[in-house]
């Protein structure tokens, strides 16, 4: 009986995650013909099909594929955790960290707050991605991840990070040169900022429609930044995030009272990671910089971020 190598399963293990072998081979360092012949010998050494192949939905599993994905995920963990502990990073504050956020919270919040977090411990280094969709902590494109959502499977160490608030904004300018809002009535007569509607990946950002007819709506994208700095054009209103919004003197709440939307951040990184100190001493500190702002982050206070 041939043996499988781990080198022949690294690329197998790839096209399962990416679904294209073009995107494993960028991933892998390599051209794609080499994937593709990599993969082809995989399936004549094993004497089956791992994949279903096609132009639309590129490189499926099949379900002898899915049955060797648990295996080769399995040993891809342990040789991981081997390697860790073998050279000792694992057990020191060294290393590197990809933490992947949402982009608002990403960009405003863990940028910073990992520059300050490397201020003590300068042999760790960092990656940070925020990015407006989920990242896959299973295909490891990141380490740490910050949702809006809490998973629903998967082999997680989760915790809720916080609760965070969205208020409705405008600059002073617009609301100096436009009717007044006293009641959320008088926000028919004015127009907003939101997402895309069908490109919006999250359930838990489909709120505008609660407090703006969509009719009104004037200025639409997948970037809450992008949205963030039209609002700062004095044209239109949005909803943001308190934590971003209230930092900056030329936006005003409009209705607080009335108008208060919660979210909540979770925070998880995979079951793996556990035992790796550079892992829950960057969760420590996240979670201990988040708990200091809690104001910020729900909409009671207008200070700055303290870090």
């Amino acid at each position: 009986m041939k043996t499988l190598d781990w080198d022949g399963l690294r690329y197998f293990l790839e096209v399962a995650r990416t679904q294209r072998v073009s995107a494993a081979a960028v991933r892998l360092g390599v051209e794609h013909t080499t994937v593709a012949r990599r993969i082809r010998q995989l399936e004549t050494q094993l004497d089956t099909l791992l994949f279903d192949k096609s132009r639309s939905s590129g490189f499926v599993l099949t379900a002898a594929g899915h049955e060797l994905l648990a295996h080769v995920e399995q040993m891809e963990s342990q040789l991981f955790n081997a390697r860790e502990k073998v050279t000792g990073v694992g057990e020191s504050l060294s290393g590197h960290i990809r933490v992947a956020a949402t982009e608002g919270f990403g960009s405003y919040i863990i940028t910073p707050l990992s520059m300050q977090f490397r201020q003590q411990y300068p042999d760790i280094t960092l990656d940070v991605l925020p990015v407006p969709r989920f990242v896959s902590l299973t295909r490891r494109e990141a380490d740490i991840a910050i949702t809006i959502e809490r998973p629903s499977r998967g082999p997680y160490v989760c915790s809720k990070l916080c609760d965070y608030s969205l208020m409705l904004y405008g600059t002073r300018e617009y609301l100096q040169n436009h009717a007044p809002i006293r009641h959320q009535d008088d926000l028919r007569f004015h127009p907003g900022i939101s997402y895309v509607e069908e490109l919006i990946y999250s359930d838990q950002l489909r709120y505008l429609e609660d407090v703006l007819p969509l009719n009104n709506v004037v200025f639409k994208s997948t970037s809450i930044i992008a949205q963030y700095y039209a609002c700062l054009q004095g044209q239109a209103l949005a909803i943001l995030p308190c934590f971003m919004a209230a930092q900056n003197p030329h936006l005003v709440a409009i209705l607080p009272e009335d108008i208060h939307v919660q979210r909540s951040f979770w925070m998880y990184f995979h079951e793996d990671l556990k035992r790796l100190k550079r892992i829950t001493a960057f969760c420590d500190f996240v979670r201990s910089v988040v708990e200091r702002n809690a104001g910020l982050m729900k909409g009671t206070s207008k200070a700055l971020f303290v870090f």
